[in-house]
């Protein structure tokens, strides 16, 4: 019998993070190794915008993308092979319906995808999806792709969700070094939503992220990722949350739901 998987909400924060030792890679590293081995990987990136459907990326060997610039050589140089998994493409199609979805070629693996991947997995021989966030809909709308996605976890699949909790790259040279009163009572407000299941404020907070005067996070992308593992939790779930660090108007806050006391991920 195929073991739960959680779903993750993982914090990507900087490409930097990929290739720096640090606690959060730490964590994600810890997670690849502590984890049972997926059959294939659904990773829902905020570095893919879409409108009108969801789109995934089709084809056997996805190419990465490096959607950053300003960074050193060495990030630009990654490469992430992993074969790409048309079982799974198709899986999704059926859990949220052909009509929702598009399989697209054009598109592959983004930093959101393979900066949290490639610490865990480095070998990237687990088969991967890539899943765009259809800004056509509404937060309530997202969340609840989150939940028809939910059986995948009793498949053998592990959902990772590529986002920010706090994101503000306009305020973020400005506070850097700082824990912000606004961005420290988000993160708690968000947290304590996220402990005991209540989705109120998260659709409130992603119904407000694209907003000019909200602080904690000023573009909706990286907070939406968060409503897919949030909606993915299924009865008797627990959540862990870990990497729950605050840098001014970036926090690495990341999430796992399901079976968190086999996870024990570094904190």
């Amino acid at each position: 019998m195929t073991q739960r998987l959680p779903a993750l909400f993982l914090g990507h924060g900087s490409p930097m993070t990929t290739i720096t030792d640090g606690p959060e890679r730490r964590a994600w590293q810890e997670l690849g190794r502590t984890l049972p081995r997926p059959r294939a990987i659904l990773a829902i990136t905020a570095h893919w915008e879409t409108h009108g459907r969801t789109h995934l990326t089709a084809g056997e060997n996805p190419r990465t993308i490096h959607d950053f610039r300003g960074f050193p050589q060495e990030l630009f140089d990654i490469r992430y092979p992993a074969p790409g998994s048309a079982w799974l493409a198709d899986r999704v199609g059926e859990l949220l319906g052909e009509d929702r979805i598009v399989r697209d070629d054009t598109w592959g693996f983004d930093h959101g995808v393979w900066g949290v991947l490639q610490p865990m997995y480095p070998e990237a021989d687990i088969p991967l999806v890539a899943m765009s966030l259809d800004r056509s809909l509404t937060p309530a709308e997202h969340l609840a792709l989150g939940g028809k996605l939910a059986p995948l976890r009793d498949e053998g699949v592990l959902i990772v969700a590529s986002g920010n909790v706090v994101h503000n790259l306009a305020l973020w040279r400005q506070v850097a070094g700082t824990q912000p009163e606004w961005a420290l009572a988000f993160r708690e407000e968000i947290n304590a939503a996220l402990a005991v299941g209540d989705e109120a404020p998260l659709l409130s907070a992603a119904a407000l992220s694209d907003e000019p005067a909200t602080f904690a996070v000023n573009s909706g992308e990286h907070f939406l990722p968060l409503l897919y593992a949030a909606g993915a939790r299924l009865p008797g779930d627990e959540v862990a949350i870990f990497n729950d660090t605050l840098d001014g108007a970036l926090s690495m806050t990341s999430v796992a739901v399901g079976d968190v006391l086999a996870l024990q991920p570094s904190h």
